[in-house]
C-alpha cells in the first residue's frame, strides 16, 4: 500500500486519503479501490440513483415503473431485485432476476440500494 495516495481520477485534485481498502477524495467524495499490481481489480464503481455503491450480491429496488423488452409484464415501482450481478466494465448496468421476470439487465439510474 502506498503512503502517498494518487490524485483523484475524477476531479484530478490531490486531496486524497486511504480508507481501509479504498482511496477517497476529500474534495469530490469519489472512492476507488486500491489496486495491488496492474489490472488486479476493476476501477469501475457502480452506483445506484442515490449514489450508493453497489456490489455483486446486493439487493436493489426499482424506483419507477419500467417496460421490459420481450415481456408483456411491466416491472413495477418497488419491485425487489435480489442477488444482483455487476456487468463487467459497465457502471450503468446490472443483471438480476425479479420474482416474475428472469434475466433482466437494468440501468442503475432506475434503482436504489435496498
Amino acid at each position: 500500500m502506498s503512503s502517498n495516495p494518487p490524485p483523484c481520477p475524477q476531479c484530478s485534485l490531490e486531496n486524497t486519503y486511504v480508507d481501509d481498502t479504498r482511496y477517497v477524495c476529500a474534495d469530490c467524495g469519489y472512492e476507488w479501490p486500491i489496486v495491488d499490481g496492474e489490472g488486479a481489480e476493476s476501477s469501475v464503481v457502480v452506483r445506484d440513483s442515490n449514489g450508493n455503491v453497489l456490489a455483486t450480491g446486493d439487493s436493489v429496488v426499482v424506483i419507477k415503473d419500467l417496460k421490459v423488452k420481450g415481456s408483456s409484464i411491466p416491472l413495477k415501482q418497488g419491485t425487489m431485485i435480489r442477488n444482483i450481478r455487476l456487468v463487467e466494465d459497465d457502471a450503468e448496468h446490472i443483471e438480476g432476476n425479479s420474482d416474475k421476470i428472469k434475466g433482466l439487465v437494468l440501468k442503475t439510474c432506475f434503482l436504489r440500494k435496498a
